[in-house]
């Protein structure tokens, strides 16, 4: 991938549908999802698909899925078919997986062949969804995996609109995803480089804090539109996180169109929005140093 030749970087986009016709989560939670981010009649687009999308915005993107199996019962889509997808456009798309937790060393030997035969660089985790505090030690042996394969934990926090208004949320526990539980991650795995994914409604100032503190933590901004980051956000991702803050849509149901437009009418110093848009990314993901 020539990063140089980019125009961003969006870390945050999921397949939401396999080859089959397979959907990532139930009927119920998709539709709650689709009622909170008004994003009903839109089709779920796959990835070949995805990858034209990015393609003709010169733009890039992580694509993953959500491993919810334990809690939900809902069969996953494949981490190797999403791989297998990415791979045919090296060009746009950046594989990341997900492993439940709850899975053990399955899942650990899972990560492995992952990365090593299919070049996942990345693992997404969704604790309200899976059922699992990320300090719960139940993670670990995980963690530990994708620390030493050089990966990214990349960790949903914050409100989620799967499950919104549903009977019981649909056993969603908004607590799992308060970004204070991944301090602990941060501080037993010193090397895992950690994603916040989203403003962290209503935990924005320990999303914060935690990014400030911890050398490897990072924050995606997806899932909301810029208009509506909270002040303090904007603050310190013009300031003390510029070199850590990430563009991410949450695409399909929020468009990098219209997350960028809304973007471009934030107050940020033009050296601090490249460094958003794939500077930062760019050396999350490639190693490659912020110019």
């Amino acid at each position: 991938m020539d990063t140089s030749a980019l125009v961003a970087i969006d870390v945050h986009t999921h397949a939401e549908v396999s080859r089959d016709g397979h959907s990532s989560l139930s009927p119920e939670l998709l539709g709650a999802s689709a009622d909170y981010f008004k994003a009903h009649g839109h089709r779920q687009p796959t990835i070949d698909e995805m990858a034209a999308y990015y393609r003709e915005r010169n733009m890039a993107a992580v694509v993953f899925t959500v491993d919810a199996e334990h809690a939900t019962g809902h069969p996953r889509i494949a981490n190797e078919e999403i791989a297998e997808s990415c791979a045919e456009h090296p060009d746009t798309l950046i594989p990341f997986a997900s492993i439940d937790p709850h899975k053990g060393r399955a899942g650990v030997r899972e990560a492995h062949r992952l990365v090593g035969d299919h070049g996942v660089r990345g693992f997404k985790f969704h604790p309200s969804i899976q059922g699992f505090a990320p300090d719960d030690r139940i993670a670990y042996p995980l963690y530990e995996a994708i620390e030493e394969l050089g990966a990214v934990a990349l960790f949903h926090t914050g409100q989620t609109g799967i499950g919104a208004n549903v009977r019981g949320g649909g056993g969603i526990r908004l607590k799992y995803s308060n970004p204070m539980l991944v301090d602990d991650v941060a501080v037993d795995f010193p090397d895992l480089r950690i994603i916040l994914a989203h403003p962290s409604f209503p935990w924005q100032d320990e999303a914060l804090a935690v990014a400030t503190h911890k050398e490897h933590v990072y924050i995606d901004l997806s899932g909301w539109s810029p208009k509506y980051f909270p002040p303090q956000l904007v603050r310190y991702a013009n300031s003390l996180l510029q070199d850590k803050v990430l563009f991410g849509s949450d695409y399909p149901v929020i468009t990098p169109d219209r997350w960028l437009a809304d973007f471009a009418k934030l107050e940020l110093k033009d050296a601090v929005r490249e460094k958003i848009l794939k500077l930062n990314a760019a050396r999350l993901l490639f190693g490659e140093e912020t110019k």
